[in-house]
């Protein structure tokens, strides 16, 4: 009966059980542990091979993810008092020069005075006594040494870094690039190891700053436990326009003696005495469009005297380099609240025929509509880029750029104060002029842990770079530092 069957059995899986127990109650000890392994050696087998399996799979993840970047200090480069002319020195010293007429001294003047540039700017020796050509070799070459060379004693001695610990350098200079170049010139000055990897980046303008951490990024991913040094310059003086087209005069009015050197590092180890961290970088560059290319370009006037010509259209163009710029950073580093309202609004004007949404208002093209059809069209979302960055380092070209950058990503004063003063008090020193104002925030000890800095610059080409830092501790005002001996009186009025 089924009754009796289930009986049997369980009484059958009992006695086994019973005998089970008589069994292990007969064994030794030593026979006990015997056949504990045998019952569980397949079962460890197979805990042992998933734990290799999951050690292996971490070791692999963590050796193939990119290491962090760190950014362990940097130097800006102060000429000596004896090399400050204010604006009316500058008038002065281009009117004794005998190159220049009336009319373009009269528009040099205008320029300058409106330009947010102050009175102490530096300019090179050789454009103070400018009775001669100042772009020769020998005038770049002796102020690529003092600009370079000064920029770098101050990094090697805030870092007690030794030269050759250095494994990797990038140099940038837009107009001046002798031969041997600007790195051989610093590896043959500080005598750096002879594996040191050097490159040399030439005619890629005042963002070329961010290119060469890029590269340095690059290259610091490539080789573990390094250090890397990235110089940004560019030599006035072998610069400097005589001729009187206006629109080679524009950069004689703005750009300024300066250099800054940047220590990078992938070794963990510098994490501790590091000030930030890289997290993004976004680069654009729109030269395939022959307006932009053309916007900022070295030619010869019609006298055969070598300039920088400066386009009319400058600002429309760099407007549409900044709108493809940020509206590729944004999702990086904006809130996901923000990502979803400009992304309705992409949609919104894609479906409904709304003005070219961009990142930056007032920097897109004029649609194709009819001005009636215009004026009833909602203006662009703009993303609020204040909640992703706590600090703002917008290169200082001019003071129209930064009020232009202003107004259209909507920061306020003090978001752009940096920008402002860097102007002011040192002029437009091309690709260093972002590292002027990181120094400035550290001098006002403005930079917290955990604080994200953003870095954008725009140049010849047409480029538009972005960088993002984010602080690992809260900055201290700096023992050297270009600013200290006037951080105190910024920030300034300047004047309209």
């Amino acid at each position: 009966m089924p009754g009796l069957r289930l009986s049997r059995s369980g009484s059958g899986a009992g006695c086994r059980t019973l005998s089970s127990r008589a069994e292990v109650g007969s064994l030794s000890k030593e026979e006990l542990w015997k056949k504990l392994w045998e019952d569980t050696r397949y079962d460890l087998a197979t805990v042992l091979g998933f734990f290799g399996v999951f050690v292996f799979t971490l070791s692999v993840y963590f050796m193939s993810r990119p290491r962090s970047i760190y950014l362990v200090d940097f130097a800006c480069y102060r000429p000596n008092d004896d090399l400050k002319v204010s604006k009316d020195e500058f008038i002065v010293l281009a009117r004794k020069s005998g190159k220049f007429d009336e009319a373009s001294l009269e528009f040099q003047k205008r320029i300058v005075h409106s330009s947010g540039i102050g009175d102490e700017t530096y300019v090179p020796r050789s454009v103070i006594a400018s009775g001669e050509n100042t772009a020769t070799m020998k005038e770049g070459r002796a102020e690529a040494s003092a600009v370079m060379f000064g920029a770098l004693d101050e990094l090697f001695e805030k870092t007690r870094l030794r030269p050759k610990d250095v494994g990797i350098l990038v140099v940038n200079c837009s107009i001046f690039n002798p031969t041997p170049s600007l790195s051989a010139m610093i590896i043959n000055h500080y005598k750096m190891r002879g594996n040191i990897l050097s490159y040399n980046l030439g005619g890629m303008g005042c963002s070329a700053g961010i290119i060469g951490v890029d590269l340095a990024r690059d290259m610091l991913q490539a080789n573990p436990n390094n250090y890397a040094v990235v110089v940004s310059t560019e030599m006035v003086g072998y610069n400097w326009y005589s001729g009187k087209e206006r629109s080679m005069l524009i950069p004689n009015c703005f750009f300024r003696m300066g250099c800054s050197a940047v220590l990078l590092s992938n070794r963990r180890r510098d994490y501790r005495r590091s000030k930030y961290c890289l997290e993004h970088i976004v680069r654009t560059h729109k030269g395939a469009d022959d307006r932009s290319f053309r916007s900022v370009y070295q030619v010869e006037d019609e006298q055969g005297i070598k300039g920088l010509k400066v386009s009319k259209d400058l600002m429309e163009i760099g407007g549409d380099a900044l709108k493809t710029n940020i509206t590729t950073l944004g999702p990086l580093v904006l809130p996901l609240s923000e990502q979803l309202l400009f992304f309705a609004t992409l949609v919104w004007a894609h479906l409904f025929g709304g003005n070219d949404v961009v990142g930056a208002k007032g920097s897109s093209q004029r649609p194709s509509l009819s001005p009636a059809t215009t004026a009833k069209n909602k203006k662009p979302y703009i993303p609020d880029y204040k909640l992703a960055f706590e600090h703002f380092c917008v290169h200082a070209a001019s003071k129209r750029v930064v009020d232009e950058l202003q107004r259209n990503l909507g920061l306020s004063d003090r978001h752009v104060e940096a920008s402002r003063m860097t102007l002011h008090r040192f002029g437009n020193t091309s690709s260093s002029s972002i590292w002027y104002e990181l120094a400035y925030l550290e001098a006002k000890e403005r930079v917290k842990r955990g604080d994200r800095v953003w870095q954008l610059s725009f140049g010849s080409g047409f480029k538009c770079n972005s960088v993002v830092w984010r602080s690992l501790r809260r900055v201290r005002k700096p023992s050297r530092n270009p600013w200290l001996d006037c951080i105190d009186t910024y920030p300034v009025t300047t004047s309209l």
